[in-house]
C-alpha cells in the first residue's frame, strides 16, 4: 500500500476509510457478543487501535482479520465481566441484554446491519448464558461463518474444541431461542390480542395466545408455562393500558412508559401464532441507557 497508488489519499486515510466500510459487520459481531451497543462500539474502537499499530500492508484479507480481534476484544470484555462479578446469572433470573428499540414503522439501516440473520432478543438472552468461549465460537462460527481453523488461536485451542464449544452452545441455542414467525404483521396481532387480554385481566384469553410451553424471562426469575405465565400478565393490567406498541430487535414487543420514563420493555417470540417466550427488561438502571427517540420519527 502506498500513497501513490492511492492519489490525494494518504495511507492513514485509506486505512481509515477501509476500516469504516467495515464497521457495521464489525458492531454486528460486537452487538452478538456482548449484548450491548455502548461496549460494542468500545470493542470496534479498539479494533481500530490496534489496526492502526499493524502493519497492514501484511493483511491479506483485511475483514476476516478484523473480525477475530473483534472477537478476541469481546472474549476478554466477557472474562472481564466475570472477574467482576458479572457472569450470566443462572436461573431462576437471567441477564438480560440491551434490547434495540424501533418504531413499528420500520428498522433504519443502520439497525438492519446489526439485526441481520434474525437476531431476536431471544437470542442475545441464551448468549448470556453461554461461557465465554461458547459465545465466541457460536457467534463467530454459526452467525458469521467464520471458520474452526481461524477461531481455534483466539481460543487458544484445537478447531476440534472449538467446534465442541459451538456445539454444545447450538444445543442451549435451539433450546432457548425458538425461530418466530417470519410475518411481522401476524406477530403483532398475537401481541396485541396479549395485551388486550392483560387489560381486561381475561384470564382465559391470555392463555389462548400463550404457547403451553411459553417462558416468561428476566433478570427477577423465570416462570413457565401457560397458567402461570397467564396468572402474571393478569396482574400486568394497569402497565398495559399505557404500553406502547414498538420493534424490539425487529420483533413485535412493546415498551412501557410512565411520566416521561422508560419502565419496562417486553419482546415476543411469537412461534406458530402463539407466543412462545417473552423477554422482559425492567431493570431502572439497565434501562435507562435505552434510546427510546428513535420510536418517535
Amino acid at each position: 500500500m502506498s500513497d501513490s497508488a492511492f492519489p490525494g489519499k494518504s495511507e492513514a486515510e485509506f486505512l481509515a476509510a477501509r476500516f469504516e466500510a467495515h464497521r457495521p459487520h464489525l458492531r454486528a459481531v460486537a452487538y452478538r457478543m456482548l449484548g450491548s451497543l455502548a461496549e460494542a462500539d468500545d470493542a470496534v474502537q479498539e479494533a481500530w487501535l490496534k489496526l492502526s499499530r499493524a502493519d497492514a500492508s501484511r493483511v491479506e484479507n483485511l475483514g476476516g482479520w478484523l473480525t477475530t480481534v473483534v472477537g478476541r476484544v469481546c472474549l476478554d470484555m466477557l472474562r472481564s465481566r466475570r472477574t467482576r462479578g458479572e457472569e450470566p446469572l443462572e436461573e431462576p433470573g437471567v441477564r438480560m441484554p440491551e434490547p434495540m428499540l424501533s418504531p413499528v414503522t420500520g428498522i433504519d439501516p443502520e439497525q438492519e446491519a446489526l439485526l441481520a440473520d434474525s437476531v431476536g432478543l431471544a437470542l442475545l438472552v441464551v448468549l448470556e448464558t453461554l461461557t465465554p468461549a461458547e459465545r465466541l465460537a457460536f457467534v463467530l462460527h454459526d452467525l458469521f461463518a467464520v471458520p474452526f481453523d481461524e477461531i481455534a488461536p483466539v481460543l487458544g485451542r484445537t478447531p476440534a474444541a472449538s467446534r465442541q464449544l459451538a456445539s454444545r452452545a447450538r444445543r442451549r441455542v435451539q433450546g432457548g431461542a425458538p425461530t418466530p414467525d417470519a410475518d411481522l404483521a401476524q406477530q403483532r396481532e398475537v401481541v396485541d390480542a396479549f395485551l388486550a387480554a392483560a387489560r381486561e385481566g381475561d384470564f382465559d384469553a391470555l392463555v389462548a395466545v400463550l404457547d403451553p410451553d411459553v417462558v416468561a424471562r428476566s433478570e427477577g426469575g423465570v416462570t413457565a408455562g401457560a397458567t402461570a405465565v397467564a396468572s402474571g400478565a393478569s396482574s400486568f393490567a394497569h402497565l398495559a393500558r399505557i404500553a406502547r406498541p414498538a420493534l424490539v430487535n425487529g420483533a413485535a414487543g412493546v415498551v412501557v412508559v410512565a411520566d416521561e420514563r422508560l419502565v419496562g420493555v417486553l419482546a415476543f417470540t411469537v412461534v406458530h401464532g402463539r407466543i412462545a417466550v417473552i423477554d422482559i427488561l425492567n431493570d431502572p438502571e439497565r434501562l435507562a441507557g435505552v434510546d427510546v427517540t428513535v420510536l418517535d420519527r
